[in-house]
C-alpha cells in the first residue's frame, strides 16, 4: 500500500517558501507510482495537531499550483510552535497519531533553524517508536543562518529587496545635498547580519550610501558611532547608515534594550525593534543635524515584487531534491546547496544531518568585516551577488499579479 506525504510551512514567510510548497508537491503529485495523496497542513504543525489540513492536488487540476510558484505569504499558513524537549511529551503520541490517521510515510516542513527543530525531535521520536516515516527539512530563512549550507533559500530574494531599497533610500536622502542629514536604516537580523550586510550592494562607486554598516557579529560602540558618524558626514553630507535590528554592546545588551524594556517570542528570542529609533535620537542629541530612522519591517522577508531568479529556481528545486532523496529512503535530512569553486556561479544539492542544523546559527565570518566594524568586505560582495541575480515573470491577469490566495478555512 502506498505512503502519503505531508508538507508544512513554519515561521515567518520568505518571498520564495511557496515555491519551495511548489516544488515538494509537483515533485509528489508526479511520483504517484510511490507516492499516495500528498496532505498540506493548514498552519504548520499546529494544524496537523487540529487535524486540518488540504489536499494538494486540486490546486494542480485547477491551475493553482503554478500561481503559488511566485505567490508572496506562506499559502498554507504558518506557526511558531516548538516541540517539547521531553520526548516522553503526549504531544508526540498525538502528533504520530495523526500521521497514522492520514497513513503519511514522508513528511516535509519548509522553515529556519526552528523549524529544523521540529524535523529533528520528530525524526527522534520516529527512531524510538521505530517508525519508519522519513522526515526531511526543507530550508527557508531569510537571516541565511542556518549551518551547513552556503546559503538559504529567501535570502537572495531579500538581500535583493534590501539592496534596491536602500539604494531609493539613499538617492532620497541625495536630493537635498546642501543640507547635511543622516538616514538610519534598521534591517532584520537578530544575532547574524547576512541581511544587513547586503545593503552594500546598493553601492555604485567607492565611498557612495550606506557609508556605515552595522552587524550584529561585533561589539557596537555609540561612542565610535557618532564619531564614525561625524566624520563621514565631512565628505558625505547626506550621509546613509545601515544597522541590524541586533545590534549590542558586547556584554550582551542589545541597542533597542537601552531605550526601552522588550518582550519575548514563544521561542524566548528577544523582539527587538526601536534600535534605529534609539539611534536617530542618539545623533539628533549628539550632533544636531537632521536625522530619520527607516524600518524596513516585514516587507523586507516576504515582498515579491523583487523576487531573484536564482532564488526562486533553487528554492522550487529545494522542493524538489527532497521529495526525490525521501522517496529514495533518506530521512532525519535537511536540502542543503554546496557552491562549486569554479566560476560561473553554480551550486550542487546534497543532504545534511538535521541533528546537526538545528539549534545552531551561521553568522557573517569576522573577516568579512571591517576590523573597524562598520562595514563589510569585497569577499562578502562577490558571495552574496549571485544570489540576488535574475528577474521573474510574474503570471499577471488584466495587466495585474496574478497569485494563489490562500482561502479560509
Amino acid at each position: 500500500m502506498k505512503k502519503n506525504a505531508i508538507v508544512g510551512q513554519s515561521g515567518g514567510p520568505t518571498a520564495v517558501i511557496n515555491a519551495s510548497l511548489y516544488g515538494v508537491v509537483y515533485e509528489a503529485l508526479n511520483r504517484e507510482d510511490v507516492c499516495g495523496t500528498i496532505y498540506g497542513m493548514i498552519n504548520g504543525i499546529e494544524g496537523l495537531l487540529k487535524g486540518t489540513v488540504m489536499d494538494m492536488k486540486p490546486l494542480e487540476l485547477s491551475g493553482e499550483l503554478e500561481l503559488i510558484r511566485t505567490t508572496p505569504g506562506a499559502y498554507l499558513g504558518s506557526c511558531r510552535y516548538r516541540l517539547p524537549d521531553d520526548l516522553e511529551d503526549e504531544v508526540y503520541t498525538r502528533i504520530f497519531e495523526r500521521f497514522q490517521e492520514y497513513n503519511i510515510g514522508f513528511f516535509f516542513y519548509i522553515g529556519g533553524n526552528d523549524s529544523m527543530d521540529t524535523v529533528s525531535k520528530l525524526s527522534a521520536y520516529a527512531d524510538k517508536i521505530s517508525s519508519d516515516i522519513r522526515f526531511i527539512g526543507i530550508p527557508k530563512t531569510i537571516d541565511n543562518d542556518l549551518v551547513l549550507t552556503d546559503h538559504t533559500p529567501g535570502f537572495g530574494s531579500a538581500a535583493k529587496y534590501v539592496a534596491s531599497t536602500v539604494r531609493e533610500i539613499a538617492l532620497d536622502a541625495s536630493v537635498y545635498d546642501n543640507k547635511t542629514s543622516v538616514t538610519i536604516v534598521e534591517i532584520m537580523g537578530r544575532h547574524a547580519g547576512w541581511l544587513t550586510a547586503a545593503s552594500a550592494l546598493a553601492r555604485k562607486f567607492e565611498g557612495d550610501n550606506p557609508v556605515l554598516i552595522y552587524l550584529p557579529e561585533t561589539a557596537f560602540d555609540p561612542d565610535r558611532f557618532i564619531e564614525s558618524v561625524k566624520t563621514s558626514l565631512e565628505s558625505v553630507p547626506n550621509l546613509v547608515v545601515c544597522i541590524s535590528e541586533g545590534i549590542h554592546d558586547g556584554n550582551g545588551m542589545f541597542v533597542c534594550e537601552l531605550d526601552k524594556a522588550i518582550g519575548t517570542d514563544s521561542f524566548g528570542h528577544k523582539m527587538l525593534t526601536g534600535s534605529g529609533k534609539y539611534l536617530e535620537n542618539l545623533v539628533k542629541e549628539k550632533l544636531g543635524v537632521k536625522v530619520r530612522s527607516v524600518e524596513l519591517n516585514v516587507s523586507q522577508r516576504c515582498s515579491s515584487a523583487m523576487l531573484s531568479g536564482t532564488d526562486l529556481k533553487e528554492s522550487v528545486a529545494a522542493g524538489a531534491y527532497g521529495v526525490k532523496r525521501a522517496l529514495e529512503g533518506e530521512s532525519t535530512k535537511m536540502v542543503a546547496f554546496t557552491r562549486l569553486p569554479d566560476a560561473p556561479y553554480r551550486i550542487n544539492y546534497e543532504l545534511k544531518d538535521v541533528h546537526q542544523i538545528c539549534n545552531q546559527e551561521k553568522t557573517v565570518p569576522l573577516e568579512w568585516i571591517t576590523k573597524e566594524g562598520s562595514d563589510v568586505s569585497q569577499e562578502f560582495i562577490d558571495y552574496a551577488l549571485p544570489l540576488i541575480q535574475g528577474s521573474v515573470k510574474v503570471p499577471e491577469e488584466n495587466g495585474l499579479p496574478k497569485f494563489a490566495y490562500r482561502k479560509k478555512r
